[in-house]
């Protein structure tokens, strides 16, 4: 809430000094707002059937399939095209373990979840190229695998 007024603060401040270009950068922000709106709402409503379709119960469902490994990359791939917040999967993450998901289970979830953007590629694409956008999310992909066996390797739920 301090934000929006530290804000509204600061955009009368911007007016009182120069009111032009204040309206100049409000226009810009607006087409730039204009331009993204079409993919944003796309991903708002992807996101709204993947979190339909992977309610918590069948991501603890799913997440305690089989194999570890086979766990691991099903994990990973459930975090890869769920797109959660942080102040929901971090949550989300203390009652998988309460449920007795592995650390590394639950590491390769949320790991996935915040730096793979299935979901969100289209707006990846427009901004950053297909090509950048598409090696970020598959270098965050392998990262978030490596991540997660680390974890498992620390907590004694992989051997060596």
């Amino acid at each position: 809430m301090w934000s929006f007024c530290l804000t509204a603060i600061l955009l009368a401040l911007s007016f009182f000094f120069d009111c032009s270009k204040t309206k100049k950068a409000l226009l810009l922000a607006f087409k730039k707002f204009i331009f993204i709106l079409p993919s944003f709402l796309i991903m708002l409503i992807l996101i709204s059937i993947i979190l339909f379709l992977f309610p918590q119960e069948k991501i603890i469902t799913y997440l305690n399939y089989g194999s570890d490994m086979v766990n691991i990359i099903l994990a990973a791939l459930i975090g890869s095209i769920t797109a959660v917040p942080g102040f929901i999967a971090f949550p989300l993450a203390g009652i998988l373990r309460e449920h007795g998901i592995s650390y590394t289970i639950i590491a390769s979830f949320t790991t996935t979840l915040m730096m793979v953007g299935t979901i969100t590629f289209p707006v990846e694409a427009t901004y950053l190229g297909k090509r950048v956008a598409l090696i970020r999310n598959v270098i965050g992909f392998i990262i978030a695998i490596i991540v997660a066996l680390l974890v498992g390797f620390y907590f004694g739920e992989i051997a060596l």
